[in-house]
């Protein structure tokens, strides 16, 4: 009989899961129950270029040639009426790379909102920036069909794909938006807030990798 979708005689596949910032990564840092055997936590660096090398020379690894990899941390969302805290799960990312469509969307959606009960999910176009976004950028970057805007994911799923064909998805936790701009991740109740949502949720990425195990029917 063969392997199931995403078993290799026996073995899952290896889920990483890949962030940019210190903060970022002491929110996700320990694998608690129900991680999958291969998970691996990556620190990119701050920017798509870091983002970018981090991911291909990580996918280089032995046994990564079909890891799903899961781009997170914080973003600013674009829409009026976001809240610092809400999560956003692309749909695709965009950067001018390329888009990259992101795959189980809906199940990773529902996941987070299990795990983020109270929690607001957004769902849709995630885009890149090489640098922090404020004010009227936020409205043309809306325009171009984009509910929020961050600096790695796009290029780490631009960098996953280019590796090889694997599920790749991209949830942020909301920092900032339009009615609550900051100036400081970290320093402010909108940042507490993003962090402790953003620690919730890792089972939820767990979940999402797990749906990729189960045979297509």
């Amino acid at each position: 009989m063969p392997a199931a979708r995403g078993e290799r005689a026996g073995n899952p596949d290896p889920l990483l899961v890949a962030c940019a910032l210190r903060i970022e990564q002491a929110a996700l840092r320990g694998a608690p129950r129900g991680a999958p055997e291969a998970y691996g936590l990556l620190r990119t660096g701050m920017g798509p270029r870091a983002a970018e090398r981090a991911v291909a020379r990580a996918l280089e690894r032995p046994g990564m040639d079909r890891a799903a990899v899961l781009a997170t941390g914080f973003c600013a969302g674009l829409v009026p009426g976001m809240h610092p805290g809400d999560l956003v799960v692309a749909e695709e990312t965009r950067d001018p790379q390329g888009t990259v469509p992101c795959t189980g969307t809906t199940l990773l959606a529902e996941a987070l909102a299990r795990a983020a009960p109270g929690r607001t999910v957004h769902l849709g176009a995630l885009t890149g920036s090489d640098h922090v976004v404020r004010g009227q950028e936020r409205a043309q970057l809306r325009a171009t069909g984009a509910i929020a805007v961050d600096m790695e994911s796009a290029a780490t799923l631009w960098a996953a794909t280019r590796a090889g064909n694997r599920p790749v998805a991209a949830v942020r936790v909301i920092v900032d938006a339009p009615e609550h701009e900051l100036v400081r991740i970290g320093t402010v109740r909108g940042g507490i807030s993003a962090f402790r949502v953003l620690r919730a949720v890792l089972p939820a990425f767990y979940d999402w990798h797990r749906s990729l195990l189960l045979p297509r029917r």
